[in-house]
């Protein structure tokens, strides 16, 4: 009997056949997250609605509060955009209809985990300033309660984003050069 008739490897390649398919139980996670991010539009458009509606009664220091929040849902859909892009062909399959369409945006596929980690960090740094940004702008002179939490967290953010940084730094001197 040759090595690849035997049952244990049969059995062994059933095994790995299930281990890889199951990568497709992630696929409708990424269409949730494709829901969500026509959920952020809705809110968008209502912020939009509102600020438009309101455009001749704000303040210049209104209109940027107002602006800020349209750039912060901005951002948080790029994020969302970005994991189901990279997410989606790092451990599902590759987006095959977007092959040759001119529009592909040019970091897709080729975003590996250890960058998507990068750029998931940096996106949220970003919005944590832009966060931290409606809270200074919003104090009237004030220091908020949660003002010292928020800019916590957002240094842990900024630290994280080095940290992950450094590591692949270190990683790619440890990996042999090709």
């Amino acid at each position: 009997m040759s090595e690849s008739n035997h049952p244990i490897n049969k059995v062994e390649l059933g095994i790995e056949k299930i281990l890889f398919g199951v990568r497709w139980l992630l696929a409708p996670f990424y269409l949730g997250l494709a829901l969500a991010l026509a959920a952020l539009l809705i809110k968008f458009s209502q912020q939009f609605a509102h600020l438009i509606s309101h455009i001749w009664s704000f303040n210049i220091h209104n209109l940027t509060l107002a602006l800020l929040s349209l750039l912060d849902l901005t951002l948080l859909g790029n994020l969302i955009l970005i994991v189901i892009f990279a997410g989606y062909e790092n451990f599902v399959s590759k987006i095959g209809s977007a092959a040759n369409s001119e529009d592909r945006p040019q970091w897709m596929g080729r975003v590996d985990y250890s960058g998507l980690k990068i750029k998931l960090i940096g996106s949220l740094v970003a919005i944590s300033v832009i966060e931290l940004l409606k809270d200074f702008m919003d104090t009237n002179n004030e220091v908020p309660a949660g003002l010292k939490w928020r800019i916590a967290i957002h240094i842990t953010f900024v630290l994280s984003g080095v940290l992950f940084a450094l590591m692949d730094f270190i990683a790619d001197l440890r990996r042999p050069h090709e």
